[in-house]
């Protein structure tokens, strides 16, 4: 899904590219009116976030990219972020003509999930996928037109959206192994072992069992599933949904990362309202806190307390 393929949908010249003026942010037109690249920006603002945020770093970082300060306006990029639920001026939309295989494409994968499980969905393969639908009649044989859609939104520049994350899995037909997963047991989840297995088990039993694995590993499937939950959720606005979760390939829940909750939460673990917990606070105490997406981040993505950072 290029930006030729959105032609028609609400395309924006202005894009949410951001440098600090004091506590303020705007988008410079950089596609149309710098020298800036998509890729400088990316690059640009993955450096920004490992960086102080303060005014000298960014106007220096910017400067490089000769973008002048008057340009820029934070202010209309964090609005937009607080507000992620409701559309914006520069969003994108799914053509009106592929709504409806948007739509049949995630009723199909559903149909799997109810066929797997949804623990098991999460690290199915998309050639594990197409296999099913076509040995199970309670799911139906993929069209092409919807192996065609799943795959442009996989293969669709997150930038058009708004979203400045990295991509971390490069292939839609991406294998998780069964002998690098683990499944966590009353959770329904799974977890790569090592480095994200310790540090889940480690917390766990540090907060006396408070907290719980609340979402491990997502595979392409997985993430693809959510994120065209959300995308008819927010009526085809792809850049709605890409504010509150990441577009397929570019989840760190695919490469380590995993979400924790307050147990009897519920669905207020997904949001700011697990930061006012007592398990939110002890987790940040005994500095298992390092987010990927912290408030008011640069990455056009909500602020998500609840996501450990692993990879």
């Amino acid at each position: 899904m290029s930006r030729g393929a959105l032609a028609g949908s609400a395309v924006g010249a202005s894009w949410p590219i951001v440098a600090d003026t004091g506590k303020f942010l705007t988008a410079p037109r950089f596609l149309e009116d710098s020298a800036l690249t998509p890729a400088q920006v990316r690059t640009s603002i993955e450096h920004l976030m490992t960086s102080p945020p303060d005014r000298e770093v960014y106007l220096k970082e910017f400067q490089k990219h000769q973008v002048s300060a008057q340009e820029l306006n934070l202010n209309q990029y964090l609005a937009k972020m607080h507000d992620f639920e409701n559309a914006h001026r520069e969003d994108i939309f799914v053509p009106g003509e592929q709504f409806e295989i948007l739509v049949s494409s995630f009723k199909r994968l559903d149909r799997v999930q109810g066929l797997v499980g949804h623990g098991n969905f999460n690290i199915v393969s998309f050639d594990d996928v197409l296999r099913y639908s076509r040995n199970y009649s309670a799911v139906g044989a993929f069209e092409v037109a919807e192996i065609d859609f799943i795959a442009s939104v996989f293969a669709a520049d997150a930038l058009d959206y708004g979203f400045f994350g990295s991509r971390v899995v490069g292939e839609l037909t991406s294998v998780v192994a069964q002998r690098d997963s683990v499944k966590v047991g009353n959770t329904g989840h799974y977890l790569f072992r090592g480095e994200a297995e310790k540090l889940y088990r480690k917390l766990h039993s540090d907060l006396g069992g408070s907290v719980v694995l609340t979402s491990g590993i997502r595979n392409i499937v997985k993430q693809t599933h959510l994120f065209l939950a959300k995308t008819i959720q927010s009526e085809g606005n792809l850049s709605r949904a890409s504010r509150s979760l990441a577009p397929p390939g570019h989840s760190f829940h695919g490469v380590g990362d995993f979400d924790v909750g307050k147990i009897g939460f519920g669905s207020k673990n997904f949001t700011e309202q697990f930061a006012r917990t007592d398990e939110f606070h002890r987790l940040v105490e005994l500095g298992y806190i390092d987010m990927r997406y912290p408030e008011d981040n640069l990455l056009g993505v909500r602020y998500e307390p609840w996501h450990i950072k692993v990879a």
